[in-house]
């Protein structure tokens, strides 16, 4: 028997106890937006830190502003091995509706789910307790067999994130020596389907513009005024019209500087992932692609840049009709970025044209809302290869490379707080139900997803 057979072999002989352990965990009210359940998030913390002592990290419960921090560190086996950082989180969403749970939510059990599919109950069992203890009882294993870990491991565990993660920028730059690794992990995401594991490879950024276009002093009668009048809904429609042109490309000036094509064997890779574009579409009532000309859907969503209109007002919008010439309208703004896009400069560029624009006697105000680059795990990256391939040993498809068309802001903070690149693994399912009633975790996402990261451990330790 090899030292990693050995290592899955006894992570087999742990489930029964690894099920139980994650049951006390999920038993643990810890709603981190309800100060209600401030003690109960303290609790949470404090079991998760005496299990890693119990595993021999040096692990604490760290206080802050709100709901503290779980941190342990295991210097492992080898020297010249890479140092992770893994990430996770122990807070979850309320229950409410608490009518429309089947079972008690805080009450996690094994329970059939149909088809012979066996789940685990409750509240946060896929979000993110199941998912991070799938870590912890890889590491558990290891231990057991080997008496140490493969690589050296620093565990984050937060009690905030499904609450905006208030205290955990201040928290990584006063402890960024600390935390610092080589590379991080986090066990947040999900599965392609029930056979094939996931890698997400790249996440998309974000600018967010809200522009105020400015005409008359008061609103007009427009048969008094129209025809002659500057009208703010006419100026900003135009505007909106003109940031995409005839093949759906966002027209402003240096938008794909930064932008590099997808690799073809990944853009096939994707293709052959789906059913085609219109049965994706489908699922929410469409038959036709927008956006750029060319492109598959997630090609689309995972890897090209956007630009969509995310609110128009102006005028009267009420009950019955108004003839009226609004004195302003205004629109919310999105563009999406991929690869190295700056955001500062798509912002600029894009207040550039709005500018550009409005007549000489009107104006234009512009509201910031936020902005970060894309985060891209570089597809030739070792490190993503080694987790490929030890995925792919465990689950009946091979693994594949995913985008996620939003954003992870914990990934962005590691990247750019601590200068880390991050690789994103997790065993959740579509029909997990997070953040509804009747939360579960498949029995094999959890039992496989605890050998998945044994195999990575290994990987990740071999140069």
């Amino acid at each position: 028997m090899t030292d990693l057979s050995a290592v899955l072999a006894r992570a087999d002989e742990n489930m029964p106890q690894s099920l139980e352990r994650l049951f006390d965990l999920v038993r643990i009210k810890s709603i981190s937006t309800d100060p209600a359940y401030s003690a109960d998030c303290r609790k949470a913390a404090e079991w998760l830190a005496a299990e890693l002592n119990a595993l021999g990290f040096e692990a604490s419960v760290r206080d802050t502003t709100g709901h503290p921090m779980v941190v342990g560190h295991h210097a492992g086996s080898n020297a010249d091995a890479p140092h992770v950082l893994f990430y996770g989180h122990y807070d979850v969403q309320p229950i409410d509706p608490i009518e429309l749970w089947e079972d008690d939510p805080f009450d996690s059990k094994l329970k059939e789910f149909g088809n012979g599919r066996k789940v685990i109950t409750g509240r946060g069992t896929a979000d993110d307790k199941g998912q991070l203890l799938t870590f912890v009882e890889a590491c558990r294993a290891y231990k057991d067999v080997h008496g140490s870990l493969p690589v050296r491991v620093t565990i984050l565990f937060e009690g905030e994130e499904e609450s905006g993660s208030p205290s955990l920028k201040p928290f990584l730059d006063a402890h960024a020596e600390e935390l610092k690794a080589d590379y991080a992990l986090v066990c947040d995401t999900g599965m392609w389907d029930g056979e094939t594991p996931a890698i997400t490879a790249s996440l998309r950024g974000l600018v967010g513009e809200e522009i105020i276009v400015k005409a008359a002093s008061r609103d007009l009668h427009s048969g008094m005024y129209g025809g002659a009048a500057a009208n703010p809904i006419q100026i900003l429609s135009k505007i909106l019209a003109g940031l995409h042109d005839e093949n759906g490309r966002v027209t402003l000036e240096g938008f794909y500087d930064g932008v590099e094509e997808t690799p073809s064997n990944l853009k096939a890779s994707w293709e052959a992932m789906t059913g085609g574009d219109v049965d994706l579409l489908e699922e929410v009532g469409l038959s036709e692609l927008s956006g750029e000309k060319g492109r598959s859907i997630l090609e689309l969503i995972w890897a090209r840049p956007t630009c969509e209109f995310n609110g128009i007002t102006g005028g009267y919008t009420g009950q019955g009709f108004k003839t009226v010439i609004a004195a302003q309208a205004s629109a919310k703004v999105s563009c999406r970025l991929v690869g190295d896009q700056d955001p500062e400069k798509i912002r600029a560029s894009f207040r550039a044209y709005v500018r550009s624009k409005i007549p000489a006697d009107c104006s234009v105000e512009f509201i910031e809302h936020g902005g970060s680059p894309a985060i891209q795990l570089g597809y030739d990256s070792p490190l993503l290869t080694k987790a490929k391939t030890a995925l792919s040993d465990e689950w009946p498809k091979p693994a594949v490379i995913v985008g996620v068309g939003g954003s992870i802001p914990i990934v962005g903070d590691f990247q750019k707080l601590l200068g880390m690149e991050s690789l994103l693994v997790g065993f959740g399912l579509n029909d997990d139900r997070i953040h509804s009633p009747n939360e579960k975790y498949d029995l094999t996402s959890y039992h496989k997803g605890i050998r998945s990261w044994a195999r990575i451990l290994a990987a990740l330790a071999k140069k």
